[in-house]
């Protein structure tokens, strides 16, 4: 599959454009867009297609399919986990989360991830591959599928940085968010990264209405290189003008999540400097109690020191949460998901 155009990734505009170099009707393309966010997997379900024409279709695309090789259901809260085969053997997590005010799914946009996180699983820098744009619009439409449940919101929270995949992304929330397709608004979605500097002023010149998180976990530069090798390039001294960068030119709040880890992120010094950093920037502060990662010898904050933190930010003019954990059961969590091959999951 090369040699043929991935079409699921191209926009409206960029089918007219094929189908032209074809030599059929732009309107066509409304019509193809329309069933491929349904999720089908051959041109032959496209029933108001001519046959002709899902011929030369078949001829110069591929429409992507994953393979559901694991999926889990937590008995806990009914948090659903996809563990979804690719067309080259790689394999990536996607969790669909229900809430109160509907359904959230949150993405991997790499196979892999080398950002190397200590308290995360997802670090395999050697398998480590960008998703497509239609790999990524996948996770939702399988999961949809597959379910029953609609997605309602999106956070770009799974395995790999968006940012090191960003065309890929930025092709993926225009395609997400086009209003004939899945049509989910740019504010019911969350793009998570551990703070790629140059990527986040380029992303502010986009001025999109999504929610940009940073993958703070520590104010002081000293454990956050230990705990985050990202901020050995790009470190608390840049990331925080880019973030104060980023609200000036999008009007955008930025939410930090910040991972509450026992005697490394939670001391009285690392919140004495988040409320120093932060003071008077209009932003969100999301605690994370930390999830089991097997093999991490890092363990989470107490509950009553966890509730001591997020008091001392608010006591000091900060808007703090916690996040409520789903699918634990599952290792669905927060820096739970995984790369894992597909003979793993026959063993």
């Amino acid at each position: 599959m090369e040699d043929k155009i991935s079409i699921k990734s191209l926009l409206p505009q960029e089918l007219e454009a094929l189908l032209a170099d074809m030599g059929e009707p732009k309107y066509r393309a409304k019509q193809i867009f329309k069933w491929l966010h349904q999720g089908v997997t051959s041109f032959d379900e496209m029933s108001d297609i001519s046959k002709a024409l899902r011929a030369k279709l078949e001829e110069k695309c591929f429409i992507t399919k994953p393979e559901i090789l694991r999926k889990q259901v937590s008995q806990l809260d009914g948090t659903i986990k996809y563990l979804f085969g690719l067309s080259d053997g790689n394999s990536i997590e996607t969790v669909l989360m229900k809430y109160e005010h509907g359904n959230s799914i949150c993405l991997s946009t790499q196979a892999g991830c080398k950002m190397g996180c200590v308290f995360c699983a997802s670090f395999d820098p050697a398998k480590s591959r960008n998703l497509t744009p239609a790999e990524i619009l996948d996770e939702i439409l399988f999961a949809q599928k597959d379910s029953g449940r609609k997605v309602s919101n999106i956070v770009l929270m799974g395995t790999g940085e968006p940012l090191d995949n960003y065309d890929n992304v930025i092709q993926f929330l225009k395609l997400v968010s086009h209003p004939d397709g899945v049509n989910i608004g740019m504010r019911h979605i969350s793009l998570s990264t551990c703070g790629l500097v140059p990527k986040i002023d380029e992303l502010a010149q986009l001025k999109l209405q999504l929610t940009l998180s940073i993958s703070l976990h520590a104010p002081i530069n000293e454990i956050r290189s230990k705990i985050m090798p990202v901020n050995r390039r790009y470190s608390l001294d840049e990331l925080i003008p880019a973030c104060r960068r980023y609200f000036k030119t999008t009007g955008r709040r930025i939410s930090f999540e910040y991972a509450m880890i026992r005697d490394v992120t939670d001391t009285k010094e690392c919140a004495r400097e988040l409320i120093r950093m932060l003071k008077g920037f209009n932003c969100h502060v999301n605690l994370i109690p930390l999830n089991h990662v097997e093999g991490s010898p890092l363990v989470p904050s107490t509950k009553e020191n966890l509730r001591w933190f997020q008091n001392e930010l608010i006591r000091n003019g900060l808007n703090a949460t916690v996040r409520r954990s789903l699918g634990g059961d599952i290792s669905a969590s927060c820096g739970q998901l995984r790369r894992q091959r597909n003979k793993e999951v026959s063993q």
